[in-house]
């Protein structure tokens, strides 16, 4: 056994070379039982919403169910490290994340695996900008007003967000650089709780997802962190738009193990794409206020999550965002 258990040590540190033959016949024997698909938060949420629609389809096509496993908890990065430790078979697959391998690397000291070589990311399923809103009754008609008043009274504009060590968290310290105003944190439990005091004018503002945010009346959406304006949304002014190219989403895709077999994650690559081409799931990712689907080729999902990485560990270190 510990010969074995050091062999598949060996395996998933090394990189692994296929030839085309050995990854389609790995493809032809999986699954061979039910797949599990671990959420690593709760159930509800955009991640929660994008893999049971991936479980759905899936299970159809595959000729075993896929079973959607919620495994929530400090900031997504317990169900990250269940996944990485899983074995690479095909039969644990994760929904991967901007929290988990991005932010949560950066912001949790007990975070055991790197968020790229400990894993095999096959595909992005969605992305979510990041919002700013005041409440629609408030003084703050548009970005430029929050931010003058910001400047005039240096950290006594106060933004509320999800928590400390959340991305929304890190993406104020993003803002704060850009703009070079003072912008005073005041964590929540959610989004949706600081928005209700932004809306009672006990706070000024609110960073936190669209999807969040978006569907309140009486918010109004002065800052979307998207790469344009979305459809869904059009009375939601870009951060760019107004002068600040600020884009920040909250992104999910599909991963699995390091050292899945190449054949594997190709078939699970285009399960993912077709996905996310049916129009239901079309309807459901404008629902939750995701930007443009990008579909990414699987040998580009590995170099974009390593950026990020480096993008927000970096914005986070820098500004002593931890966790709580």
């Amino acid at each position: 056994m510990r010969r074995r258990a050091l062999l598949l040590s060996s395996l998933t540190a090394l990189p692994i070379h296929r030839t085309h033959a050995q990854g389609t016949a790995g493809a032809a024997a999986w699954p061979t039982r039910p797949v599990r698909l671990v959420v690593p938060f709760p159930p509800g949420g955009s991640a929660d919403a994008l893999a049971r629609r991936l479980a759905e389809r899936m299970t159809g096509t595959l000729g075993q169910p896929v079973l959607v496993e919620n495994r929530p908890g400090a900031g997504g990065t317990i169900g990250a490290d269940f996944v990485a430790k899983a074995s690479p078979d095909g039969q644990t697959l994760g929904i991967s994340s901007l929290a988990a391998h991005a932010v949560g690397p950066a912001v949790y000291a007990s975070v055991a695996y790197h968020p790229v070589r400990d894993f095999t990311h096959i595909a992005l399923l969605g992305e979510f900008p990041l919002t700013l809103a005041v409440s629609g009754n408030g003084p703050y008609h548009d970005l430029a007003a929050l931010l003058t008043a910001a400047r005039e009274k240096p950290g006594m504009v106060r933004v509320g967000t999800p928590g400390n060590g959340t991305a929304s968290q890190v993406s104020l310290e993003m803002l704060r650089r850009l703009t070079g105003v003072e912008l005073a944190h005041v964590p929540f439990r959610s989004g949706g709780t600081a928005a209700i005091d932004t809306i009672a004018g006990r706070i000024e503002a609110t960073m936190a997802g669209l999807g969040e945010l978006g569907g309140n009346e009486r918010l109004r959406l002065v800052g979307l962190a998207a790469p344009e304006r979305l459809a869904g949304w059009p009375q939601a002014p870009t951060f760019r738009e107004q002068g600040t190219d600020f884009v920040a989403t909250v992104w999910f895709g599909l991963c699995a193990p390091a050292g899945l077999p190449g054949g594997i994650a190709d078939r699970l690559h285009g399960e993912a794409q077709a996905m996310l081409a049916q129009p239901e799931t079309a309807a459901l990712v404008a629902r939750l206020g995701s930007t443009p689907d990008r579909r990414l080729p699987r040998a580009e999902v590995a170099a974009f999550i390593t950026a990020e990485a480096a993008r927000w560990g970096e914005v986070a270190r820098a500004g002593g965002v931890r966790a709580e």
